[in-house]
């Protein structure tokens, strides 16, 4: 009796020892996922506004630059003047001038039938206000939004607002409510008012309608809120398989259970602890893009990229990792993994070729100090490589601050190492920066060359960094005819895939061997 009441006790352990970690896991699962769930929305709300900020503020500056001209005749030079500044803004889609709320003319038309505007949705700071308008200039239906101080306004297409990408794999959609109208300016998917509206008025911030959770951020000055939602069919739907495969399993499933809830957490990790064990693990690659002569097709150097391949195989591109590595500060620690590759890779061949060389991209925390000048003199010194063989590129948000960034900038010059600067044109302080700081060469953008057929841009800039006696180096290079015309011009330098994309080492150092002739003959 006393043993049959010993194995009962035995037995009760063991299924609360093989039952309570398996409950436990299937709750912490599912908590987890609830609040990744809901933090993913809310930081697709909040990275709406921060973009919604951006256009407005993107907007202002048109309409502050447009006003400075003081033209209100809408004649043709007025109507070039706004096309100018519409082009030159990147959610700018029309200017319009307005003359007691009707419109004159716009950047597309010289003179218009006088539609009349009406009184504001919004009235802002200094001076703007805001439209929410289905009518255009043009005569036909389409949402739009206006934004102006008198006499100008900047029409926007609302989708700008909204074009906001989620960075988990959950379907989310997003809306733009204007407050004061009550009314929806722009939707990834239709959305009925039942959805929003009542909860709106009350102040609620995340709620559940009809199988989906809502998550509401409102911007008071801005007069606007971001609903994002998504189904929580699929949330719901992995929970009850996974508790209907966990209950009847015993001790072992225990183990498995725990593996799962590993792989779950992992994948529900946010991009930013991603990327961090991507570093921790070392998951980056490089590859070499070959940089030519464009007089001889001989290779000069190359420029260093780095890569980062998924557990699935697919590859993210750098305009998504590289921005979120600066956003969470990482990107020091990325640069730096970067160097050690880079030497770990070619620091013999470089020291068995001085007369190449390997640039590097700089983001603009690593042009505020000289901590990497600091890291990479020890390698420079171990693979006897000359400063000349390692240049920096930094892009114009790299010398947006030049009381920052000029001095640390001069000591990489006087360290010796060639300074670039990358997809030169596509800012706004070009002219500006490049007279002012002391660089070696400029990259001319590859949406420059491939805009060679117009030639009204990079004449210009070719000119410019022959005047300052600046060598060029000419990215995205893909046709004979651009590498002929732009060596008739005087550029010395070209990448791009006429001469090879990018490469992993062995390929490049095999490229650089097999490639002695030009490459680029008509």
């Amino acid at each position: 009796m006393a043993n049959r009441k010993l194995v009962g006790l035995v037995n009760g352990v063991l299924i609360l020892a093989v039952l309570l970690p398996i409950l436990l896991s299937i709750y912490l699962a599912h908590y987890k996922a609830n609040q990744l769930f809901h933090a993913e929305l809310d930081d697709f709300a909040a990275r709406a506004l921060v973009r919604t900020s951006r256009v407005i503020a993107q907007s202002t500056d048109a309409v502050e630059e447009i006003n400075k001209g003081n033209d209100s005749t809408c004649s043709h030079a007025h109507v070039q003047a706004m096309r100018r500044v519409a082009l030159n803004y990147r959610y700018i889609q029309e200017i319009l001038f307005e003359k007691d709320g009707h419109i004159q003319c716009s950047s597309f038309q010289e003179f218009s039938d006088g539609e009349y505007i009406g009184d504001p949705d919004k009235v802002g700071r200094g001076g703007f206000s805001a439209w929410y308008t289905n009518n255009t200039d043009l005569g036909f239906k389409r949402t739009m939004i206006y934004i102006g101080k008198p006499p100008h306004i900047a029409a926007i297409d609302p989708g700008s607002f909204i074009d906001v990408i989620p960075y988990g794999g959950q379907t989310m959609n997003i809306a733009m409510i204007g407050l004061n109208s009550n009314q929806v300016i722009a939707s990834s998917l239709p959305l009925h008012p039942n959805a929003w509206a009542t909860q709106i008025k009350k102040g609620v911030r995340s709620y559940e309608y009809q199988g989906s959770a809502y998550f509401i951020r409102r911007e008071e000055n801005l007069g606007l809120a971001m609903v994002t939602w998504a189904p929580l069919a699929p949330l719901r739907q992995g929970w009850y398989e996974q508790l209907l495969i966990w209950l009847p399993i015993g001790v072992g499933f225990s183990l498995a259970a725990g593996l799962f809830i590993t792989r779950l957490l992992r994948r529900l990790q946010s991009p930013q602890a991603r990327i961090a064990d991507a570093i921790k693990h070392d998951e980056f690659s490089v590859e070499y893009q070959p940089i030519v002569a464009l007089q001889t097709g001989e290779c000069v150097g190359a420029e260093i990229l780095l890569r980062w391949q998924l557990p699935d195989g697919s590859w993210l591109s750098p305009d998504v990792f590289i921005p979120l590595a600066e956003e969470t500060g990482l990107i020091t620690t990325l640069t730096e993994q970067v160097i050690d590759k880079l030497f770990s890779e070619m620091g013999n061949w470089l020291h068995a070729h001085p007369g190449h060389h390997i640039s590097l991209n700089l983001a603009p925390c690593d042009v505020r100090s000289n901590r990497v000048l600091t890291v990479i003199r020890p390698y420079l010194a171990r693979y006897f490589i000359r400063p000349q063989q390692i240049a920096f590129e930094i892009t114009e948000r790299g010398f947006s601050d030049p009381k920052l960034t000029a001095p640390v900038i001069e000591q990489f010059r006087q360290a010796g190492h060639p300074i670039y600067i990358d997809d030169f044109g596509t800012g706004y302080s070009s002219l500006s920066y490049v007279q002012d700081l002391n660089v070696d060469v400029l990259k001319i953008d590859k949406s420059f060359v491939d805009a060679l057929e117009y030639k009204k841009v990079t004449p210009y800039i070719i000119e410019m960094a022959k005047m300052l006696s600046i060598a060029m180096v000419a990215e995205g290079i893909e046709t004979p005819g651009q590498a002929a015309w732009l060596r008739q011009q005087g550029v010395q330098f070209g990448q791009g895939w006429l001469y090879s994309r990018a490469l992993p080492k062995e390929e490049f150092i095999e490229w650089v061997s097999r490639n002695h002739a030009p490459a680029d003959e008509a």
